[in-house]
């Protein structure tokens, strides 16, 4: 059975409910602006990702408040002072973070209420946040008003001026250690994810090769009823179809032993040795 929403005749609630829940994990983007009186705001957005490098440009959505169709104080600050300062969420911070997602007035300070410790940025006028591991300074380019109705978002569109990275979330080759970095995801409803060994694992992308695709892998291979799609892309990357080698683990085993041998050898990363074994 399939679950079917009609979305131009859909209740916007209903809709909030099951889109947040099913694009996931989303990043968080928490937003530290300023208004023109100097009232301070600290807010997160799930609604947001980075859409360019050149010129770096990260973008988020504060969405309208479906229940009063009111709009955020963020989205009012950057359109009076069209600057932010854009941090990172980690699981360290999260549950101050979700403090300063409650419905603040707008001169209170939600650095002082979640206990956060201002920065001072070094180009833009709101304060970075020092428990961040990353915080962007970012100038405000352009926000664009999707809708008018309650759930209608806002893209904010902001370039970055400067970015600064806490050293110790870094490797040995000065790059960010996704595990030291402990980012937190959010899901629907009341659900986070974490970044732990459990939750990550790496695919090695085919940018300087061209894989053979799987529709030229061994018929026996391609229709077989022990190795999922995801492993059959995995040996579908190489360039072609390796040479047979003498393998001992293959001798006198019949076809489905050969693929059961060769998905855990794939779970272990050994494409080369699960190759062989199918050969």
């Amino acid at each position: 059975m399939i679950k079917t929403i009609d979305v131009v005749s859909g209740e916007t609630t209903s809709l909030y409910k099951y889109l947040s829940a099913a694009v996931t994990p989303r990043p968080i983007a928490f937003v530290s602006t300023i208004d023109a009186k100097g009232n301070k705001n600290l807010s997160p957005f799930s609604f947001f990702n980075v859409f360019s490098v050149n010129p770096p440009i990260l973008v988020f959505s504060p969405v309208r408040r479906v229940r009063n169709n009111t709009s955020k104080h963020t989205l009012d600050n950057v359109n009076q002072v069209k600057e932010c300062v854009i941090s990172l969420v980690t699981e360290n911070i999260a549950q101050q973070v979700s403090l300063t997602s409650c419905d603040f007035d707008s001169e209170t300070n939600e650095f002082e209420k979640a206990g956060f410790t201002e920065v001072k940025s070094d180009i833009v006028t709101p304060s970075r946040i020092k428990e961040s591991p990353i915080n962007f300074e970012c100038k405000v380019n352009k926000i664009i008003t999707l809708g008018e109705e309650g759930g209608a978002g806002s893209l904010v569109i902001c370039e970055i001026l400067k970015m600064h990275i806490e050293e110790n979330i870094l490797d040995e080759n000065n790059e960010i250690n996704p595990f030291k970095l402990n980012i937190v995801s959010r899901l629907g409803a009341n659900w986070y994810g974490k970044t732990n060994k459990d939750s990550l694992y790496e695919i090695a992308k085919p940018i300087s090769r061209m894989g053979m695709g799987i529709d030229n892998l061994p018929k026996e291979i391609r229709n077989s009823s022990i190795l999922t799609g995801n492993e059959l892309a995995i040996l579908a990357s190489a360039e072609y179809i390796p040479k047979k080698k003498e393998f001992p683990l293959r001798e006198g085993k019949s076809t489905e032993e050969k693929h059961i041998l060769a998905k855990e050898l794939l779970r272990q990363e050994k494409a080369g040795d699960a190759w062989q074994i199918l050969l």
